[in-house]
């Protein structure tokens, strides 16, 4: 098959787990084509079948803001025909989704396909605001096929937009190898918080556990991503005096080396639909103690491999902490729990065989 995929090349979850799609089918014998405005970051090594087309950013006096949703619809339709494309998997309703169910008109005649694959903020953010939700019911409704990456996600589709289709569950997967099982480490123990820093990431809740966990332990803390909230979240730590404790990465290619070098992972958001980096953490064996909201539940089992706490909750959060930092038995239990289900269930074998089976329902129509 030959396949165009489109989303956000950052570091959000979205944008990973498309590259990473993608990679996948290519290693399987398919043909990808990446259609953005920038190569996504996890694309630094391309492998064969793996190609990448730059949507053109330009600027024109009439116009006061750049129409990157015709630019990428027009984008799609001149990859769509210089590759022989058979399907648009548009990771994100909007802008792509609704590029490409203007590309599949405009390229009538190659006959595509359009899947779409719901990631959360989509729905949540740019789908419930007033001004997009017809264009975002319009593309979901018009696509060939819909999946969400968690039965959360789903209900929240079908209660904020009133979609009536159906929408297919493929959760987000791993890379077992990535990760390498962790023995038991030396040194004082380390908390890991990984994001975009907007704050229904509730990055500065983070600072509150930190400080509460590090007044009754040597814990360190590193924080890795950037966004809106990491200036706030430098000052806290310098005004409560842990600045020596905490350590910054930024935006990185790669989280699995900092992964491997944590003990717990730190996840209070308000709102996650999946709850990738909790998953990346639970690979390499570092247990997530998070906010019992959205999809967590469906990657975490709370008690088991990691803590689900009550959303703000960040003294039930620094015990949950506390308890497993103070008995390194029971958190080696956590964690070979975590890679458990991590390496089980999340899997990018039969996850990507699961998607490689709705192309082809949609291709024989």
């Amino acid at each position: 098959m030959r396949i165009g995929i489109s989303c956000y090349p950052t570091h959000g979850g979205s944008g990973v787990v498309a590259t990473e799609l993608g990679k996948h089918l290519a290693e399987r014998g398919h043909e990808v084509s990446f259609i953005s405005y920038s190569s996504p970051l996890r694309l630094t090594q391309r492998p064969p079948g793996v190609c990448f087309h730059e949507v053109t950013i330009e600027e024109y006096p009439l116009l006061k803001q750049f129409p990157y949703g015709f630019a990428l619809a027009s984008k799609m339709v001149e990859v769509a025909r210089s590759h022989d494309l058979d399907i648009l998997h548009a990771h994100y309703a909007i802008p792509f989704a609704a590029a490409a169910v203007l590309a599949r008109l405009i390229a009538s005649e190659r006959h595509l396909k359009v899947v779409t694959t719901l990631h959360g903020t989509d729905i949540s953010l740019v789908g419930g605001n007033r001004s997009f939700r017809p264009v975002t019911t319009f593309a979901i409704e018009s696509s060939d096929a819909v999946t969400a990456v968690s039965s959360h996600l789903r209900e929240e589709t079908f209660r904020l937009l009133g979609v009536k289709r159906d929408i297919r569950v493929i959760p987000n997967f791993i890379d077992p190898q990535r990760y390498e099982e962790r023995g038991r480490r030396d040194g004082p123990p380390t908390l890991i918080h990984i994001s975009n820093f907007r704050p229904l990431k509730r990055a500065k809740d983070v600072v509150e556990i930190f400080k509460k966990v590090a007044a009754r332990t040597d814990a360190r803390m590193a924080f890795v991503g950037d966004g809106p909230d990491l200036s706030e979240v430098m000052y806290r730590v310098e005004q409560e005096g842990l600045t020596d404790r905490v350590t910054y990465h930024g935006v990185v290619d790669e989280v699995a080396p900092i992964l491997m070098q944590a003990h717990l992972f730190l996840l209070p958001s308000e709102s996650e639909s999946f709850g990738l980096a909790a998953l990346e953490a639970m690979a390499a064996g570092v247990p997530p103690i998070a906010s019992r909201v959205g999809g967590l539940p469906e990657v975490v089992e709370d008690g088991v491999s990691g803590f689900l706490c009550p959303l703000g909750d960040v003294d039930a959060m620094a015990e949950r902490c506390l308890e497993l930092l103070g008995d390194r038995a029971r958190l080696e239990r956590f964690s070979r729990a975590a890679r458990h289900r991590a390496v089980t269930v999340f899997h990018f074998g039969p996850i990507v065989g699961r998607y490689e089976e709705l192309y082809r329902e949609v291709l024989d129509g």
